[in-house]
């Protein structure tokens, strides 16, 4: 086998293969599909450090070549991730990696220093597409000033690798990356999804019941693709690429683009066992190719 391993900061994963988080639950929900230790990081669903209730329903709807979701980031809280959840997925051998939401930089801090206590968790992924309720709804992850406060804040309070997913619902992603990467992140994680909307036109109204949600799947790539490409040449920190990979060739062209790492999110509800046919894929490509490691092909694209 070719050499997959990466090195994400400190964060040191068996092959570049990663779940996108709310797409994978805490893990557990596949080991009857496979073996989920073969997959280089884990990112569980979205925790915050409040119970939330989530959106109501209806809250998916399918659009062509994808889907769109509003779930609102539905869990019961960090206290309980860490009572309940924690002490399941421990001893998973691999890298467990908690997402971290909230509406406040108080809410990020605080979720993100509890999380740091727990061993077994070696990284965080701070999502900033969450809405500031101080800044009327904005979200963070749509202004520079913004992110690198947030960023800022959770560095100085977390110690272990810190990844930031990144909004693709801005006018210039770059620059977006560039101020996580100066508030101290070691790493930034994208496309978080488009937003979007369905209607039903025989009832004249949205389907969703929040109207607009986020879109993710196949249909997004193309731009998922480009934001990742112009993010690789922009900064220096590993960039990990996420939005419509739904095989193994798909993952080789985000990892071309610059991507050190990939995320694979909607195509786990298609193919619960598609992670690891990438995992496959990636090594079949590398050895074909005559490449000795992952790392030979990480912005290896030729323009």
């Amino acid at each position: 086998m070719a050499d997959l391993n990466v090195n994400i900061g400190k964060l040191q994963m068996k092959n570049p293969v990663m779940t996108a988080s709310g797409t994978f639950g805490y893990g557990e929900e596949f080991q009857d599909f496979i073996n989920i230790e073969r997959i280089g990081g884990i990112i569980v669903k979205g925790t915050t450090l409040h119970k939330r209730e989530g959106n109501p329903y209806p809250r998916m709807a399918e659009t062509p070549s994808g889907m769109l979701n509003a779930v609102g980031l539905q869990n019961k809280g960090v206290d309980y991730f860490v009572k309940s959840i924690y002490p399941r997925i421990k001893d998973v051998n691999t890298n467990m990696i908690v997402n971290v939401s909230g509406s406040a930089i108080e809410d990020y801090v605080k979720t993100a220093e509890i999380i740091n206590e727990l061993d077994k968790i070696p990284a965080i992924e701070l999502n900033i597409s969450c809405p500031n309720v101080k800044q009327g709804g904005m979200a963070f992850g749509v202004s520079a000033k913004c992110a690198y406060e947030v960023v800022k804040a959770v560095r100085e309070a977390y110690k272990k690798t810190l990844i930031v997913k990144l909004s693709p619902n801005v006018t210039d992603i770059t620059e977006i990356a560039r101020a996580a990467e100066d508030a101290g992140a070691d790493s930034v994680s994208l496309i978080n999804t488009l937003l979007g909307m369905a209607i039903d036109a025989e009832r004249r109204r949205p389907i969703l019941s929040t109207i607009t949600g986020g879109m993710s799947g196949a249909a997004v790539k193309p731009i998922a693709l480009r934001m990742v490409w112009q993010v690789a040449k922009s900064v220096n920190i590993p960039v990990i690429g996420l939005g419509g990979i739904m095989n193994w060739k798909d993952a080789i062209e985000f990892i071309l683009a610059g991507a050190s790492a990939i995320q694979i999110g909607t195509a786990n509800f298609i193919d619960p066992t598609i992670t690891v046919k990438v995992i496959d894929g990636i090594n079949d490509y590398l050895e074909r190719h005559k490449y000795n490691s992952i790392s030979d092909i990480v912005g290896a694209l030729e323009i």
